[in-house]
């Protein structure tokens, strides 16, 4: 147009509406027609509307839609929008302009997360109320929910679609029906009828809206009970992207960012939680396996030679992970007794992965940590390949001794893999099984009662002691009795097991490990492999430094136990010695074989330390003690356990990944608070300087004028 003046029709007091093709048009209001030219200024044109319409200082926008583009308004908020729009409209003999009134009293409401509970928690408030008028939630959130028919692809599609909905129509709501198969929402205002339906739909299988009441009569006034805005969630929803292209995105550049962008009044430790959240969903153990764990496996091997490190990854993203050092290997192969422990528990930091454990126990019955696995998940698959590789750690071939809880699948794959070994299950495993067979009548008194008789039944060493205590148990109750026989009582009784115990029938090795990584926030697997190292490293120098003054050939455990049943041996008498067979009589008459290290109470050969008739017979034959004790409970021994170290590795802190986002310290954040009550740091003691006492009428220190003793003198 030569003149560049363009015939503007300008409607106001409609709405906008979102056609079934994604398009949009205006309905309603009423309309005028006005001449805009490119000389004509922001300022001119809004004084012109206002006179028009009757705005009486009345704060308003002016919009318009793109040639060819009817889906996104267009806000003309500057001189240069206005040029721009004249500019593009050029060639049209007409253009139509949308005005639209700013309403000062507008509010934001927030979500509810289950049926009929507003949320207080994890929200986001408006500055103050002038700041309400710079809110720049995008325009199309104003027609996300569109009426009766809009199809969703999912449910959550539909509350995501609800939730920015109501952020850009200034409502709060809450969420009477939640599931997989409907969603129903209503205003939370009492009497408003606000309210929206949506379910699946059999036809199309998409979530469809059925039924809305568009209506409000709640006022949406700001007040100070319900200017809220978004949910930490909400805020986590939309830095996500952003964070994974920029890992060292600030807690500062986001608040910084949501209120250039959406107009939202953040503070620091509300984006701090909102980017925790986020990093917590961007975070996959299966993604920290395959960028850190390779890595890390060379450099175990690396820096401990000898050392077995596995990583194995599956198709289906799957994990497992297998470490055990040389140094452990060697020590339990060479110095400690051929008994394992096998325990599985989850990291109270970090619940969603698996830690698998096979412990030994040295001389002083201390636990000795062999080998260690982590995996996501536990099955008879992970712990067939847990055994596979820890029998492949071995040099020696010996029988060992496995003592176990009833996990998922173990006992039936240990038969598969190490098919010479023996199996039993732990003592405190059976008291559980035990207790929640008892009756719950019975008064605790009479339940330790049983308790005591079914770890004598344990700790039995014939079949007549162990017959003893299931009839003390069968006199309280027969099923009780019936119950501990059906356990299969080889399996952990030392009158019928085959294998060696030593006299160990459980460990502590679970408590140990929560000990060593009991940490507040939620670790990766590396951090966990390498707390652990760091602490098997402080153990085995700590008790190699402690096994050096040692000066006798026992460990002092088992020193201090053959010295008090040397005391009571003073008294038996020794019957018909033949070569190296003795009867030894106290209270009944038993044979003892110092050849074969036999005794027919068994004691000796269940625990590995002589018997007190064995003694008996020491004594009499001036025959050396240390001898006839197992190797295991033996000073040297002991000290060949703990003879090798544990190396450190120096860079574990920087492994070279090819995901900047995925380093040793990204996942560490706890994005989600811990059960109980933060445990706080307690502050450094302080040395308090308090003011001696003074009396004012001695002057003496160490009492006031009221217990003063001295007598007034006169003047």
């Amino acid at each position: 147009m030569a003149s560049e003046k363009i015939l503007t029709v300008c409607q106001s007091g409609g709405e906008f509406v979102r056609n079934t093709d994604g398009s949009m048009s205006y309905s309603g209001g009423e309309a005028h027609a006005i001449d805009i030219d490119s000389e004509m200024s922001l300022e001119d044109l809004k004084s012109e509307i206002a006179s028009m319409f009757n705005f009486n200082d009345e704060p308003f926008s002016i919009k318009y839609f793109l040639p060819r583009n009817k889906r996104t308004p267009i806000t003309i908020s500057n001189d240069k929008d206005l040029k721009r729009m004249i500019a593009y409209h050029a060639n049209s003999d007409t253009t139509d302009i949308y005005v639209t009134k700013i309403s000062e009293s507008r509010i934001i409401r927030s979500d509810v997360a289950d049926s009929g509970t507003l949320i207080n928690a994890d929200i986001t408030p408006l500055a103050n109320f002038n700041e309400a008028k710079r809110i720049k939630v995008c325009s199309d959130w104003d027609n996300l929910i569109t009426g009766v028919g809009q199809v969703f692809s999912t449910s959550k599609d539909f509350r995501d679609a609800l939730h920015k909905y109501a952020i850009a129509h200034s409502f709060m709501y809450k969420l009477v029906k939640n599931d997989q198969s409907r969603v129903t929402a209503e205003c939370t205002v009492e009497d408003c009828p606000w309210r929206i339906h949506a379910s699946r739909s059999s036809a199309k299988q998409k979530f469809m809206i059925k039924k809305i009441n568009p209506t409000h009569t709640c006022g949406k006034e700001l007040t100070k009970e319900s200017h809220k805005l978004a949910s930490q969630r909400w805020v986590a929803s939309v830095i996500k992207d952003k964070l994974r292209e920029i890992p060292n995105y600030k807690p500062k550049d986001i608040a910084n960012d949501l209120e250039r962008e959406y107009g939202l009044s953040l503070n620091y430790s509300q984006a701090w939680r909102g980017k925790s959240i986020a990093k917590k969903e961007l975070y996959n153990p299966f993604e920290e396996a395959c960028n850190q764990l390779s890595w890390f496996c060379e450099r175990i091997i690396e820096t401990n030679p000898g050392s077995v490190a596995t990583l194995h990854k599956s198709d289906d993203l799957r994990f497992r992970f297998f470490v055990a050092f040389h140094a452990s290997l060697y020590g339990f192969e060479h110095g400690c007794r051929p008994l394992l422990f096998l325990d599985t528990f989850s990291l109270k930091a970090n619940r969603h992965l698996k830690f698998l454990a096979a412990t030994a126990v040295d001389g002083e019955n201390d636990i000795y940590p062999v080998a260690f696995s982590v995996v996501d998940i536990e099955n008879n698959e992970t712990w067939h390949w847990f055994l596979e590789q820890l029998k492949s750690s071995f040099t020696l071939s010996r029988a060992i001794t496995f003592i176990s809880n009833d996990q998922n699948g173990m006992e039936e794959e240990l038969s598969k893999v190490f098919e010479d070994s023996f199996h039993c299950y732990s003592e405190q495993y059976l008291i559980e099984n035990f207790q929640k067979a008892m009756e719950s009548s019975w008064s605790q008194e009479v339940k330790d009662k049983m308790i005591d008789h079914l770890k004598s039944s344990i700790y039995a060493y014939t079949a007549d002691e162990f017959n003893d205590c299931i009839e003390n148990i069968r006199s309280e109750s027969k099923e009780l009795a019936e119950w501990v026989l059906g356990t299969k009582p080889e399996t952990w009784s030392d009158a019928f097991f085959k294998g060696l115990r030593y006299g160990k029938y459980s460990s502590v090795a679970v408590e140990k490990y929560n000990d060593w990584l009991s940490v507040r926030s939620e670790p990766s697997v590396l951090q966990i492999v390498d707390t652990l190292r760091c602490s098997l490293m402080e153990m085995m120098y700590s008790r190699r430094v402690s096994c050096n003054t040692w000066t006798e050939a026992l460990v002092p455990s088992a020193n201090q136990k053959v010295q008090e049943d040397m005391i009571r041996a003073h008294s038996f008498a020794l019957v018909r010695p033949t070569g190296t067979v003795f009867e030894v009589s106290d209270e009944s008459t038993n044979v003892v074989n110092t050849e074969t290290k036999e005794c027919t109470c068994r004691r000796w050969q269940v625990s590995g330390l002589p018997c007190i008739h064995a003694l008996a017979v020491m004594e009499h034959t001036n025959g050396c003690i240390d001898e006839y004790c197992s190797k295991y409970f033996s000073s040297e021994c002991y000290r060949i356990a703990y003879s090798l170290s544990i190396n450190p590795i120096p860079d574990v802190g920087m492994p070279v990944c090819s995901d900047p986002f995925h380093i040793p310290g990204a996942c560490s954040l706890r994005a989600r608070r811990l059960a109980g009550r933060p445990k706080e740091k307690p502050e450094e003691p302080r040395i308090a300087i308090k003011r001696p006492l003074r009396c004012s009428k001695c002057q003496a220190i160490g009492h006031n004028k009221r217990t003063c003793e001295t007598e007034t003198q006169s003047v």
